[in-house]
């Protein structure tokens, strides 16, 4: 979907993989239907993965809603929350620079 797409290039942004690639196949009925590929990006030094957690904060049931000043600092800075705001999906700290609040999909770091 669109949203997962926006997500996907926010973290390739962020530096936190290091590919995206969309394919779109045809099953056996005839039905047309998208995937995304992504790449992890790792550490030069020990070799593990840059995303240490993703955290989904606003689920179904319980949406979470927040003003941009109250947005979530995560980690001190170090990781991010991806916000869905009016303007489009950002980071927090992007929202926080535009002044807008939202929902806060994840949290990652």
């Amino acid at each position: 979907s669109r949203v997962k797409m926006a997500i996907a290039k926010i973290l390739s942004k962020e530096g936190f993989i290091s590919s995206i690639e969309e394919i779109k196949e045809v099953n056996k009925n005839g039905f047309e239907f998208g995937m995304i590929k992504v790449g992890l990006r790792y550490s030069e030094e020990d070799k593990k993965p840059l995303i240490h957690s993703i955290k989904r904060i606003s689920k179904p049931g319980c949406r979470v809603y927040q003003k941009y000043n109250e947005l979530p600092h995560v980690l001190g800075g170090l990781g991010i929350a991806v916000i869905s705001t009016p303007n489009g999906i950002m980071t927090n700290k992007e929202a926080r620079i535009q002044k807008v609040g939202g929902e806060i999909i994840c949290e990652v770091f």
